[in-house]
């Protein structure tokens, strides 16, 4: 009864320590970000990207805005949920952040949502893709993507260029569930067939089995999804067991041909379509700028995790702007939405409903240009929303 008693106490305390935040960090002259990223293990090149892409916006824009220093906290959770609740915990109890950032895979988002929501604290998902992220928390909103907006593309797309059979892979865990349904649900819809559908572990994947199932189905497409940091991986062992000479496509979400990790892939990446949200290779001026100050900084080219990152720091920015460095969370939340700017990806904007991010869609072909291995666009879908919520 006593261990019981103490611990309702302990939630107790701690519940009136996060809700008591919002005046404190208010009255702040320093607007602190806590970012939580994987730096280390399986999903560490997504850390990597969103921590370079801050600090090199930083280094562009300085370290102040609207009359208040802003301080970047940075804590690698290793995309371990356990850790990222910890160090949400941690960052708005005792660093007494203002804003939590970050977030590699969809269950950290999701261990940080219920702490964002009883500390009043703005939590900008800039990594994890999975559609109801958003609805966790109202003070939650994402820079990243979903994997329903790019997977209904390529499901179009595919039904339109003759591709009638097609084996699925894709990680088991909430973003290649969607990823898999949103897919799925377009190409059947057109007439399309799934001959395979296997799901891989998201921890230490060996594709190996997997993708012998599939070249022993003979489908014309191979749909794939894991997340940003395991494509290297998968192209290998889809060279390794003879797929890129057996004439599967493959095709899916942009993740699998991640710019981080494209260039060491190899001539077998070459012809792969995906459909995403940024390409190293956008042609507009703007991203051309991103990429050779990334390339400058930190001597390799950004991915896509690298612009969630970049917008991410500059949603903060603005939005202090506009409320004149009110920083608790009512106010931040209410001034991100709505807030529409060019990114390097292209034209994006919060959508004042959901919270979420609208954005273009690029259907990609990878191809070697000037020796190097590039998504390079040719099919452009504007504006496009979560459909996961467009269709509720």
């Amino acid at each position: 009864m006593l261990t019981r008693r103490k611990v309702v106490l302990q939630a107790v305390a701690c519940a009136v320590a996060l809700g008591g935040l919002s005046g404190a960090a208010q009255a702040q002259e320093t607007v602190k970000i806590g970012l939580i990223v994987p730096m280390t293990g399986g999903q560490a090149s997504t850390g990597k990207q969103i921590d370079n892409a801050v600090k090199l916006y930083m280094q562009q824009h300085g370290n102040t805005v609207a009359g208040k220093k802003i301080e970047v906290i940075l804590k690698d959770d290793a995309a371990v949920p356990d850790n990222t609740k910890r160090l949400a915990q941690e960052l708005i109890v005792n660093d007494k952040v203002n804003v939590i950032a970050g977030f590699g895979v969809t269950p950290a988002a999701f261990a940080a949502a219920p702490l964002a929501t009883q500390g009043k604290v703005v939590q900008i998902v800039m990594a994890a893709g999975t559609s109801i992220i958003t609805e966790r928390s109202p003070y939650i909103t994402r820079t990243s993507f979903t994997l329903g907006q790019s997977s209904v593309i390529i499901g179009d797309w595919a039904v339109k260029n003759g591709i009638k059979k097609v084996a699925t892979l894709t990680s088991d865990y909430a973003p290649g569930h969607d990823a898999l349904k949103f897919f799925k649900d377009r190409f059947t819809a057109g007439g399309g067939t799934i001959v395979e559908e296997v799901k891989v572990p998201l921890a230490n994947p060996d594709f190996a089995p997997f993708l012998q199932r599939t070249k022993d189905a003979k489908p014309d497409a191979m749909f794939v999804f894991v997340p940003a940091g395991q494509g290297g991986n998968f192209m290998k062992q889809y060279t390794e067991r003879g797929l890129d000479k057996s004439g599967i496509r493959v095709i899916g979400p942009g993740d699998v041909m991640d710019d981080d990790l494209l260039n060491n892939m190899g001539d077998s990446a070459i012809g792969a379509v995906t459909a995403h949200i940024y390409s190293a290779a956008h042609p507009s001026q703007l991203n051309k700028d991103f990429v050779a100050a990334y390339k400058k900084a930190y001597g390799t080219r950004p991915g896509f995790m690298a612009v969630g990152g970049y917008d991410g720091i500059h949603l903060v920015y603005e939005a202090l702007k506009k409320t004149g460095g009110k920083a608790d969370g009512d106010t931040l939340i209410a001034a991100m939405k709505g807030m529409k700017w060019e990114s390097p990806r292209g034209p994006i904007s919060i959508d004042p409903e959901t919270r979420d991010i609208v954005q273009n869609v690029y259907i990609r072909e990878v191809k070697k240009v000037d020796g190097e291995l590039y998504n390079v666009e040719f099919e452009t879908f504007e504006a496009v929303k979560d459909p996961g919520k467009t269709a509720k």
